[in-house]
């Protein structure tokens, strides 16, 4: 007769010890304690409930016991699938870093040849399959990874996340802020307290929009975001080109605009914009007529390439906007007379591409903006050199904030003025909680202003601050010698590094802030929340009215606030960055207040041309 032997492992003879002193333990200490129990229980409890029951208390201590005992072989594989998931998120982690860096330098704005370009294109699309491969390699559920991208409704739901967590601290500071205003002379023994909530409530924002934030990393699609990021603005690029330089310059029709308008540079580079998005829309070449620009009288193309390599010129009748179907050349005139408007104008963004631009963007209409800002700002070869020599001299780092100041001829007609400090708070609380998921060793920030004395104030008044930037520049950007080359290459310079950094703090009055946040756009899959405006909610002059759809109703609290129904339609005038917007309830007319949470965006879809002639892909690289 065959006698197996029992040899017990060294974690069977713990669990084995673990066993026996615990019912020593019982036995020496609670046994009195147990016996008077199961007296009582037996007392009260018939027969057989009573052995049931301990039958059932039996049976689960041995379902414990034996998952305790599983073979060594299982929590060997456990072990193994454990290592492998470690590793396999450590070379996750790594392809993240390069993939960064190639899509920085994909769209850092310098100039690259199309070759260089695809070239660099093909190595993001490479390491974001590799990723892919070995995310598909953890055993996944198919369903949580949704076919590769995430829903539009995941997206939305996501970033409405972020907002709503926002909007909240903006109405609860909001409020105990009005309650310290009067508790100064009404009630000061509570503002100890009320500091106390604000400071202590600040800590629970921020951990709440850290871990909103972190859910775009460990979601499972932050590769299928870059890999989008970059195929999407690559799309819209070769679209540009292929309508900018047509096969037959003197057949294509044309659209044609004059680049100086009585504004200033941020002014005139939206007027570039918008004629190249009405050229898009009606699949006409734009010729930008640029000689005598009062930025550099010898025209846009000695800074930024030329709109077009092929078609630079026009021949034949100019009609008036918006001319005949069949006009060779159209004239458009400023935004701002233009009779009738284009349907292509902001907050406008191509029905075909709506839904790949709202699942992968914030901010669809400027993102689309960005866009096209991409295409034409792109530097001749000394405006490269000028770049790289000032990131140089800067010694440009991150982690970095933007701050733009705007004075001199803004402040008291279009714009408030708003003191340093003011900025500096929003800088403040922006490294502090970036401080929540990284180290911060430097704080700095690229200042940018046409008032050259916030440099010394803030030197001065913020000693633990890095501060970059040229005060040369602040003082070219006066009024007087605004309009110059060395001013157009100090403005130049400042768009360029306020769109470079992580975040911006500024106001949208300002239109040279706003296009640095358009630009912005163009260098991340998704920058539509790294800014913080001391005024404005973003807008682009001439835009079409901005809608907003109420998904909760709302009854008046007060006479200033807005009577709202689910599926009201609110044309939008601004956020008053304390939980309420302004605007006006297209079904009642009413223009009041409302709790911003109870609205969402909503997407102008319109119909562009689509360019079949141009694939929704680029071509490998060979």
């Amino acid at each position: 007769m065959l006698i197996t032997v029992f040899r017990p492992t060294p974690r069977e003879h713990l669990v084995v010890w673990l066993i026996s002193e615990l019912c020593v333990f019982i036995e020496y200490r609670f046994i009195g304690n147990v016996y008077q129990m199961m007296v009582k229980i037996l007392r009260q409890v018939p027969w057989g409930r009573a052995m049931l029951f301990l039958l059932l208390v039996w049976l689960i201590f041995i379902v414990i016991s034996i998952g305790f005992l599983r073979p060594d072989h299982q929590n060997q594989q456990q072990n193994q699938r454990i290592s492998q998931a470690l590793r396999d998120l450590q070379s996750l982690r790594h392809q993240r870093e390069e993939i960064n860096k190639l899509l920085t330098e994909y769209n850092s704005g310098l100039s690259l040849k199309q070759d260089e370009k695809d070239a660099l294109l093909k190595s993001i699309q490479d390491k974001v399959a590799d990723s892919s491969h070995i995310i598909a390699n953890t055993n996944e559920p198919a369903e949580n990874n949704g076919g590769g991208k995430p829903s539009l409704v995941y997206e939305r739901v996501r970033r409405r996340l972020y907002m709503d967590a926002e909007e909240m601290w903006f109405f609860v500071s909001g409020q105990i802020k009005q309650l310290q205003k009067k508790a100064q002379t009404t009630a000061p023994h509570l503002m100890p307290l009320l500091n106390k909530i604000l400071q202590e409530g600040v800590e629970h924002k921020r951990s709440l929009l850290k871990d909103v934030d972190r859910l775009s990393e460990v979601d499972g699609y932050a590769d299928w975001r870059l890999k989008e990021a970059v195929e999407l603005s690559d799309l819209v690029q070769r679209r540009l080109i292929h309508l900018q330089n047509p096969e037959n310059c003197e057949k294509s029709k044309k659209l044609l605009c004059n680049l100086n308008k009585g504004c200033g540079y941020g002014c005139q580079l939206h007027h570039a914009v918008y004629c190249l998005l009405v050229a898009y829309g009606t699949q006409r070449t734009l010729i930008l007529r640029s000689k005598g620009w009062r930025y550099n009288r010898a025209g846009w193309e000695q800074v930024f390439r030329p709109v077009s390599d092929t078609c630079t010129d026009f021949t034949g009748h100019v009609h008036n906007w918006p001319g005949h179907p069949d006009s060779e050349v159209i004239l458009l005139g400023i935004v701002d007379s233009v009779s009738p408007r284009p349907p292509y104008l902001p907050l406008a963004v191509p029905k075909d591409l709506a839904e790949r631009i709202s699942r992968l963007h914030g901010d669809p209409s400027v993102w689309w903006v960005g866009q096209f800002l991409k295409y034409l700002l792109r530097p001749q070869p000394n405006t490269v050199n000028m770049l790289k020599d000032a990131a140089s001299k800067f010694n440009f780092q991150r982690p970095i904030v933007g701050v733009h100041i705007r004075r001199t001829d803004k402040v008291g007609t279009e714009a408030a003025f708003h003191p340093v400090d003011e900025y500096m708070e929003h800088v403040e609380e922006y490294y502090k909680q970036l401080d929540l998921s990284k180290q911060v060793t430097t704080k700095r920030i690229y200042l940018a202003s046409d008032d050259y004395k916030v440099f010394a104030e803030i030197k001065n008044k913020y000693p633990d601050y890095e501060i970059l930037g040229d005060p040369q520049i602040a003082k070219t950007a006066a009024v007087s010698t605004r309009y110059s080359d060395g001013a157009l290459n100090g403005l130049i310079q400042d768009l360029y590094f306020l769109s470079q950094s992580d975040y911006l703090v500024c106001t949208f009055s300002s239109q040279v802030c706003r296009v640095a946040y358009e630009i912005m756009q163009s260098l991340h899959p998704d920058a539509s929340t790294r800014f913080r405006s001391l005024d404005d909610i973003y807008y682009y002059g001439g835009q079409g009215i901005h809608r907003k759809v109420a998904i909760m109703s709302h009854r008046p609290k007060s006479s200033d606030e807005m009577d709202l129904a689910v599926g009201d339609i609110v044309g939008v005038a601004g956020n008053h960055w304390d939980g309420y917007s302004k605007g006006r309830n297209l079904r009642t007319n009413q223009v009041a207040l409302y709790p911003s949470f109870k609205v969402d965006d909503v997407v102008e879809a319109v119909d562009f041309p689509t360019y079949t002639q141009v694939p929704l892909t680029a071509k490998p690289a060979t």
